[in-house]
């Protein structure tokens, strides 16, 4: 799963900035720069007091947190079944992922056609799968809820994976496998999830290959629905126009009636494979280029510190170093990532970039310095106090902007186990770091030697720094 720290992981393969890019960046940087800080002054305090976030239990046991807000006509419901395409039996991968492609495509006495006819009605319905949950979403207008929470029901107890819709949705996988298996990025991640994970399960891809595709079956489809979709497995929150009392008849009339337990296959956890040279040869005018270092668990003590020093390093502001070496002085890249990733079963930090061919070797020794030198001498004062600024408040903004959002929000906060009262806490975790911490977490997690990835034509000397 991705935490409120991962940054974000852009594609890579983009072309660097002309100078005149560049100039009109640093413009569009002074006004972002200046907006971002009228809107860190204000959203914080929002999203700390003024969300009343409400933890309601359903008379069978069904827990959900509730965010009322009536100010829109709209109920958003975020929802996560534990375990994902880890439960594809080895030989039907791409099962959860098939599977989720057919909630909406019939249900009880509803064939596709009369669920999409009344789905269409006021509300919108959307399945998928990770590698660790089955999440599911709905949106609906308030004057359709009674509706919109019947059809839920239906799907999410009574899916009736018919023949028909099975073999449909099954050539759309089917026609996007073929497809990928001539894109660069798809063989790359690919290639990648196979070394850094070796046999574990977060090695195979969530989609299949044609081989699995074919090989399932409305049984296989059934058994899985069957063993994930339990209350003990259930995370659920619901923002907009519903009060509480509502609420909890509407988790019992969805959730309440199914079993009380999941059946899902344990899986290991796991430690990324590092010290790796990975080359995906493809003769492109753009390189990617991908870095892995160890990570650190969500819940452990070493978190928020190593969240700064990933923020600082790379997690997506105009400030971060690799920002600032990579594209601001040198004009390699639009972007440069990093990120620190945290799944179920395994931790990492990634570093995302990507450069004209001829230039790669030198970007990739710029990414290793600074990586470097930040190990070794640690931020400063001035980065950790601007860094903790900003991670305070861009937090409303990058996760309370609307309804699902903030859904989405409360069902990861579930899924972490941090409480309902994390919000409230999370200013004074940060804020208590001390740069001695920061400098700890950049040592332990930044001296080990990465795995590295290149996309494009033969680097020489790429696993070198």
């Amino acid at each position: 799963m991705m935490n409120e720290f991962s940054g974000a992981l852009t594609s890579p393969r983009e072309a660097p900035p002309s100078p005149l890019a560049r100039g009109e960046g640093k413009a569009l940087h002074a006004i972002a720069t200046l907006f971002l800080s009228i809107l860190f002054l204000i959203l914080p305090a929002l999203a700390a007091h003024a969300m009343d976030i409400q933890s309601v239990t359903s008379p069978k046991g069904v827990t959900a947190w509730l965010v009322e807000d009536y100010s829109v006509p709209v109920v958003a419901v975020r929802f996560v079944f534990g375990g994902g395409s880890t439960q594809d039996p080895v030989g039907k991968e791409g099962l959860a992922n098939l599977m989720t492609g057919l909630f909406d495509e019939g249900a009880g006495p509803l064939d596709s056609e009369a669920f999409q006819i009344k789905l269409d009605a006021g509300a919108e319905m959307s399945f998928d799968a990770t590698r660790d949950g089955i999440y599911g979403s709905m949106r609906m207008l308030a004057e359709q809820r009674d509706e919109a929470f019947d059809l839920l029901r239906l799907a999410v107890n009574e899916p009736r994976f018919d023949q028909a819709p099975i073999d449909r949705i099954r050539a759309q996988v089917l026609s996007g496998i073929i497809a990928n298996e001539n894109d660069p990025d798809t063989v790359a991640q690919n290639r990648w999830a196979r070394a850094v994970y070796g046999d574990h399960p977060y090695s195979r891809s969530d989609q299949g290959t044609r081989q699995s595709i074919a090989a399932i079956t409305q049984a296989d489809l059934e058994a899985l629905h069957k063993a994930v979709f339990a209350r003990g497995g259930l995370h659920v929150a619901v923002v907009g126009a519903i009060d509480a009392e509502t609420l909890k008849k509407k988790l019992d009339m969805v959730f309440g009636d199914l079993p009380p337990n999941q059946a899902i296959a344990p899986v290991a956890d796991i430690e990324p494979r590092l010290a790796q040279h990975i080359e995906v040869n493809y003769d492109l005018p753009q390189t990617s280029l991908q870095l892995a270092w160890p990570g650190v668990k969500r819940k452990s003590a070493d978190f928020f510190p190593a969240a700064l020093m990933n923020e600082i390093l790379g997690g997506g502001t105009f400030t971060s170093r690799l920002f600032q070496e990579v594209r601001e002085k040198r004009g390699l890249a639009y972007s440069v990532n990093s990120s620190l990733v945290n799944q179920d079963h395994a931790d990492a930090l990634i570093v995302t970039t990507g450069t004209r061919s001829d230039r790669a070797a030198e970007t990739l020794g710029i990414v290793r310095d600074v990586v470097k030198r930040l190990a070794q001498d640690g931020p400063t004062e001035a980065e950790l106090a601007a860094t903790k600024k900003y991670l305070i408040g861009a937090y409303a903004i990058s996760n309370l902007d609307s309804s699902s959002a903030i859904a989405a929000t409360l069902v990861e906060l579930q899924l972490d186990d941090l409480g309902i009262d994390y919000m409230q806490r999370r200013t004074g975790y940060i804020n208590a770091v001390t740069l001695d911490q920061v400098k700890a977490a950049a040592k332990k997690l930044l001296t080990a030697e990465p795995t590295i990835m290149v996309v494009g034509p033969p680097l020489a000397g790429a696993g070198k720094g």
